[in-house]
């Protein structure tokens, strides 16, 4: 492959970057640092102030690590929202899939992944261990395993439910397989997701 020839290194910088961005390729890089190199500086400042302050002060909330610009998201804060449910899910974006079915009303709880030995990931590392604590303080009444229905998500919710089986008073669900088996849960149609929700089945930890 020919080495491509920058005119300018500031240009060959910005499009390096832009291409570490997942799904974006050295050419779509190219063109969208050209777009923004069209643009006014002020639109430019914008955009790049935009991004620094994603960084900066988007925030994980201290109660279920969903994104926030507050310590406590607009969710676990919502008095309306049923605090005695918990849909347990693999990360934000599940978050926002789960959100926009409408059928759900009450907390989340993000791991920020799955227990997947093959990619040295164990139940250390993701938040299983702040979801117990939370079951811990009591008041909640059902854990509702929203998770991919893949490998790495069948072994995570069988963790989840061994470490949550002393606690017999709550009810341990998961949703209901109208999800194609291997299908990641942010691009499952809304429909199916909701429905999914609405019609959970009790986890038998099989």
């Amino acid at each position: 492959m020919i080495q491509q020839q920058f005119p300018s290194q500031h240009l060959e910088k910005t499009v390096q970057e832009f291409s570490k961005l997942p799904g974006i390729g050295y050419k779509t890089a190219l063109r969208l640092v050209l777009h923004l190199l069209r643009q006014d500086a002020d639109d430019v400042a914008q955009f790049a102030d935009a991004v620094g302050r994603l960084k900066q002060e988007v925030k994980y909330c201290h109660v279920c690590h969903n994104i926030s610009d507050s310590d406590t998201c607009p969710i676990c804060s919502d008095p309306r929202r049923d605090a005695q449910t918990i849909c347990v899910v693999e990360n934000i974006q599940d978050v926002m899939a789960v959100e926009n079915t409408q059928q759900y009303n009450g907390l989340y709880h993000v791991l920020g992944g799955l227990i997947s030995p093959m990619d040295g990931v164990g139940p250390s590392d993701i938040e299983i261990d702040s979801l117990v604590e939370r079951v811990k303080t009591g008041g909640v009444r059902e854990i509702i395993l929203a998770l991919s229905s893949t490998m790495e998500g069948d072994t995570t919710c069988f963790y989840i439910f061994r470490k949550l089986a002393p606690f017999s008073d709550v009810k341990i669900s998961i949703i209901a397989r109208g999800i194609s088996v291997g299908d990641e849960l942010e691009y499952t149609d809304e429909v199916t997701l909701g429905r999914s929700i609405l019609n959970r089945t009790p986890f038998e930890g099989k």
